[in-house]
């Protein structure tokens, strides 16, 4: 029995076999890119002979745009270094201010007041001292 099944197994291998059909392999189309670089100005040996000159092109115009980052970059840091000193510049200002105001004689009273040490009422004096002439 097996032998039976067995070739029956392989008549119905033999029949379902796929025909395969070859394709033709289709054809570019013809618009102005494909006739430009096969038919058209360009070759394969000028384009080789061009390729240092399209690769130097490449490298400068990398080098513009790492220039046009790098020159975005420094007026940015020039923008934030201009805003930090306005900043530091009205600090100051205010800082000045605020010194004067504490430093007037009415100010000063009130905190030297808590500390106990009072205020004097007599005018200030001027100390001369007057040298020897017999030198």
């Amino acid at each position: 029995m097996t032998n039976r099944l067995r070739t029956e197994i392989e008549k119905e291998e033999l029949e379902s076999e796929l025909i395969v059909e070859e394709k033709p392999a289709k054809e570019i189309p013809e618009n102005f890119l494909t006739k430009f670089l096969t038919k058209g100005f360009i070759t394969t040996d000028e384009a080789t002979r061009a390729l240092p000159f399209v690769l130097f092109m490449a490298f400068l115009g990398m080098i513009y745009i790492a220039n046009r980052h790098l020159a975005e970059k420094n007026i940015r840091d020039i923008d934030k270094l201009t805003k930090e000193v306005r900043q530091l510049t009205w600090e100051y200002k205010v800082t000045q201010a605020d010194l004067a105001y504490k430093s007037t004689l009415s100010e000063v009273a009130k905190r030297v007041d808590t500390l106990g040490i009072k205020e004097s009422l007599q005018p200030a004096h001027k100390i001369t001292v007057q040298e020897d002439v017999d030198q």
